[in-house]
């Protein structure tokens, strides 16, 4: 054997049993021949004389069990079989492996707990774990933790793991910087022994059932930068002296606990290198923490239904030029919108919906070249003319929503303005529309949602352009309305044509849509339909167009849940094929899961399994 051809017939062998083990080998037969060198086999990398180093099968569409044979690889550093559709249990092998430092198994059908290490393991070399989005259950056994002191991080999200978050994970592995436990069933209070974790820089545990407060001793992993508890069970109240210790975070995510309470401290204004908060979805109070104004690198303010109350003149927003997304819907703020939020030139997406704001909207809104999407709705706004007018430089406009606002107000009929031709989606159901509608809604090109149903609309149904696109529950509800679409006959007329317009008359005709459209909604409108066409990384959570096969999703500013478990990316390929497929994919990036579908990682996410137990 020379030094380039590194392979020993045992290791040839553990391969090949891995190979039988397949019921889909993704054709990995015809380059694994035993007549050949293995280190020229497709996947694998040999280093001279030290053997097979690495293992690395990712997404190659692999069916069946993972053999006990690789454990057999003595000298492997390296393996990677995620994404694939692998089923049964993780043999015990590697994880005992006395020789593998990174094992990553994500995105299968695996099953069954982890066992035990027998107490008399040596410590094992392992640094890497992502067992990931998987269908792994039972407890977190503890001497394997304490076996593998290396370890620096650990991915277990996305799967039925329950019992309590051992503290060993951490007082036996201290250089661990990244724990992932999010999506599972784990219970119980958050155990004080991650704190022990000094060198933790990601802790996320978001989506499980764990309730009690955040301990004091948690705060002392001062290295942390992305901390994510959302959507347990948490209470208590933030304390200025813990929160004044994660001076390196950059990532708040107290999301959906529902029973922290009080008031947020001023110390979190010593968080200055913090981009990311979410506080929504708690019973937070007082008045809006002002302190976060000295976070200058924040983009993402999410305080939406809590309790908080005030007036926001006395915040100077000025100082937060990176602002994408302000979220403050659903609390009790007062008094008009202040003057230095339009200083905010970068802002996408703001929402102040469900308030008791007051007053109009400032010519200043026209700094906000980048904005996609504004709620205004159910407020005491005033001015209808005067919001027309402001907004019509607003060209990347997306979603405009602003209904029971402008009581007893005429709309404008002399107004000319464009800015709205990247409406992608409008819904005016169940309100007390009347009149017939207007065929130049036809000029909206990106309209690849309408719903007009259960309203007081009448005449018939314009035809020819969009208007064919739309399906008939689009208009159900209105007796008053005809047409072909309802497979009711109009009397005296028939459905006027979608007109066919100079850029001119489009303009003029795209005010008068909108102006229907935005402005003429009276009682509670969607205040979650979220469309763009490059979209808002993260404007907001909340509903999207139902597909089919998912339940309707809450309306207002509830967090939406596709599916029990399931990402909004798989949730989105879900649908993929269906009419509805841009609008959804629009939503979802609008609702902040941003990261998560750019680039590869959609594709990635989509690998997962349709899962059979809710996670929480």
């Amino acid at each position: 054997m020379s030094i380039s051809s590194a392979c020993t017939e045992q290791e040839k062998r553990s391969l090949l049993q891995f190979l039988t083990g397949l019921s889909q080998d993704g054709g990995l037969a015809a380059s694994w021949h035993n007549g050949t060198d293995c280190c020229l086999w497709e996947g694998i990398t040999c280093n001279g004389k030290r053997g097979i180093r690495e293992v690395s099968l990712p997404s190659r569409g692999l069916e069946g069990h993972i053999s006990p044979s690789l454990g057999d690889l003595h000298g492997m550093l390296r393996l990677n079989l995620s994404g694939n559709t692998l089923a049964g249990p993780l043999p015990d092998q590697l994880m005992g492996s006395s020789s593998i430092v990174s094992l990553d198994v994500s995105f299968n059908h695996l099953s069954g707990g982890l066992q035990e290490l027998p107490s008399s393991t040596p410590d094992r070399p392992l640094q890497v774990l992502n067992i990931s989005s998987n269908f792994f259950a039972g407890v977190f056994p503890s001497t394997t933790w304490e076996k593998t002191r290396n370890l620096v991080a650990l991915n277990a999200s996305n799967n039925s793991f329950s019992g309590w978050i051992p503290s060993s994970v951490c007082i036996s592995s201290p250089d661990m910087t990244m724990l992932d436990l999010s999506y599972n069933q784990f219970s119980g209070y958050i155990n004080p022994g991650l704190g022990k974790c000094s060198a933790l820089r990601v802790l996320k545990a978001g989506h499980n059932n764990i309730t009690g407060t955040l301990p004091d001793e948690l705060f002392n992993a001062t290295s942390l930068e992305y901390l994510s508890l959302s959507n347990n069970q948490l209470g208590g109240t933030l304390k200025a002296a813990n929160i004044i210790k994660l001076k390196n975070l950059a990532f708040l995510d107290l999301a959906a606990n529902g029973f922290i309470s009080g008031k947020v401290p001023d110390s979190i204004g010593h968080l200055t290198k913090l981009e990311e908060l979410y506080l929504n979805h708690n019973n937070l109070s007082g008045e809006f923490p002002a302190a976060l104004t000295k976070c200058t690198n924040v983009r993402i303010i999410k305080l939406r239904d809590n309790n908080f109350e005030g007036e926001l003149n006395k915040v100077n927003f000025s100082t937060l030029s990176n602002l994408r997304i302000l979220d403050l819907c659903t609390n009790q703020f007062t008094g008009p919108i202040p003057e230095s939020l339009y200083s905010c030139n970068n802002l996408v997406a703001l929402r102040l919906s469900l308030n008791q704001f007051n007053g109009q909207l400032s010519e200043r809104v026209a700094n906000l070249k980048t904005l996609t999407f504004i709620s205004l709705s159910e407020n005491n706004f005033t001015n209808v003319t005067n919001t027309l007018h402001v907004l019509k430089s607003s060209r990347n406009l997306t979603v405009l929503l602003s209904g029971n606002n402008y009581k007893h107000e005429a709309l404008p009929q002399d107004e000319t303005m464009d800015g709205f031709e990247n409406l992608q989606v409008l819904v005016l159901s169940d309100n007390h529309l009347t009149g017939p509608i207007p065929p130049e809604l036809d000029v909206l090109h990106f309209l690849s949602e309408l719903d007009c149903s259960n309203n007081d609309l009448e005449g018939p149904i314009p035809t020819g352009g969009q208007f064919e696109t739309f399906s008939n529950s689009s208009f159900a509800g209105n007796p008053k309305l005809c047409g072909p679409i309802l497979a009711r006959q109009c009397v005296s007329a028939e459905a006027p044509p979608a007109p066919i317009t100079t850029r001119e008359q489009t303009m003029d005709n795209t005010v008068f849509a909108i102006a229907f459209s935005a402005f003429f909604v009276v009682g509670v409108m969607y205040d979650q339909i979220v469309l763009s066409k490059e979209l808002i990384t993260s404007a907001a959570r909340g509903s999207c167009p139902a597909p089919t096969g998912f339940p309707t999703p809450a309306l207002r500013c509830a967090r939406v849940e596709l599916r029990d478990g399931d990402t909004p990316a798989a949730a989105a390929a879900a649908v993929a094929g269906s009419r509805r497929a841009a609008a959804w994919q629009a939503c979802l990036l609008a609702q902040g899961w941003h990261d998560e579908l750019r680039g590869g990682k959609a594709l990635h996410g989509l690998a997962r399994p349709a899962r059979t137990q809710a996670s929480h």
